[in-house]
């Protein structure tokens, strides 16, 4: 398994951008598709986005479509979450997660919150 730690996470104001960054070490990066959760107080955790490790294709879940735009560095092994025109609802932890062939690694999480 591959060992993820998350950062940029944040208090920032509805309307701002902030970038999560997901550094993926003991692993090569492209090898592994990856993907964006978050988990809000009370709430199960979520799907937000997802690339795919074969064909670099993405999608996203419908309430942060156009919002939020996941990309990979794989020479650097590392993945981000752009966020922009964020939203107070998009406050909760985000973690990184990498699958491949039956192994599933997450991060530790990182607190974003979006409040004026």
């Amino acid at each position: 398994q591959v060992q993820l730690v998350e950062s940029g996470g944040g208090l920032v104001q509805p309307g701002e951008s902030m970038r999560l960054t997901c550094a993926v070490s003991g692993g090569t990066l492209d090898s592994y598709a990856i993907g964006w959760f978050r988990q809000a107080p009370g709430m199960e955790r979520e799907g937000v986005s997802c690339s795919s490790s074969r064909d670099g294709s993405t999608s996203y879940t419908d309430s942060v479509n156009v919002r939020f735009t996941i990309s990979r560095d794989n020479a650097k092994n590392t993945v981000y979450l752009q966020m922009n025109s964020l939203k107070p609802e998009d406050t909760a932890v985000y973690y990184c997660n990498a699958k491949k062939s039956g192994t599933d690694s997450w991060g530790q999480g990182t607190q974003v919150t979006v409040s004026s």
